[in-house]
């Protein structure tokens, strides 16, 4: 690698390296120490393309839900298997993995701005802005910018756009999967807000039982499917449908609390 080679985005990718070393060491501990992150499905990471896939989950706090996909990703790409034991595989990591944020959430402080030159696609958000409600148009330039990120990678997206759960799917990521046809891969993470604070940065209580589980890419007929039948595709995918709210049985309850007694050991 050139030292001053750069990405897309004009990041270079020396700095962005260290930056996702140092970060990786820092931050280890809030899912193999502190917490335990219990991986399923990482097999399926290593049969994927090296670019135009995109990643979409259901959305727990600002930050840990990316960090610890850089984890995981990086873990499984080395020869891990649903573990990140071993810190070892973030000193290679992937340079092409981008996640899609708002613009002003990469803009607050210091530490936001960091994790955007590590791989933000930062976005202007079209339904709120600074705590209010607004509505604008979608800016095509963002469009564009993450259609540059699949041609170059791995995209992560939280189509909710929003840590609360069950809100209605962006149709933007409907869009985007239309246009740009790439490998749809779900994560459904569960733990996280338990653990951290809303931003994800301060560990809000230990030893809880973080899950992370990667599902099998969807099959979209990315012709004929309309947006809408996307983002019911999603909200299925990524466990944010309503029906998910159901009322369940007492079997099903019962191995819900046993899980919950899981979580906090």
């Amino acid at each position: 690698m050139g030292l001053f080679k750069k990405n897309p985005f004009g990041h270079i990718l020396f700095l962005k390296k260290w930056l996702i070393r140092v970060f990786g060491l820092l931050t280890h501990r809030r899912f193999r120490g502190f917490n335990e992150l219990q991986i399923e499905g990482s097999e399926i990471l290593k049969g994927l393309p090296d670019t135009n896939v995109l990643f979409i989950s259901n959305h727990q706090t600002y930050f840990a839900d990316v960090v610890s996909m850089f984890h995981v990703f990086n873990a499984s790409l080395s020869g891990r298997v649903d573990s990140i034991k071993n810190i070892g595989y973030i000193w290679n990591p992937k340079l092409n993995i981008y996640y899609v944020a708002a613009k002003e959430t990469m803009k607050a402080g210091l530490l936001p701005k960091i994790l955007a030159y590590m791989g933000s696609i930062s976005i202007e958000r079209t339904w709120r802005s600074e705590g209010q409600d607004v509505n604008r148009q979608v800016k095509m330039s963002d469009i564009s910018n993450i259609g540059r990120a699949l041609d170059d990678g791995w995209v992560i997206t939280f189509p909710q756009g929003t840590t609360t759960p069950f809100k209605p799917i962006r149709k933007g990521t409907a869009h985007i999967i239309k246009r740009y046809k790439p490998i749809v891969v779900p994560i459904v993470i569960d733990g996280f807000r338990r653990s951290f604070d809303k931003k994800g940065l301060r560990i809000k209580k230990k030893n809880i039982l973080q899950t992370f589980e990667i599902k099998e890419p969807l099959q979209i007929d990315y012709d004929n499917e309309t947006t809408d039948d996307i983002v019911k595709r999603i909200e299925y995918a990524i466990e944010q449908h309503p029906s998910f709210l159901k009322v369940i049985s007492r079997k099903d309850l019962e191995a819900l609390e046993e899980l919950n007694k899981k979580r906090e050991w």
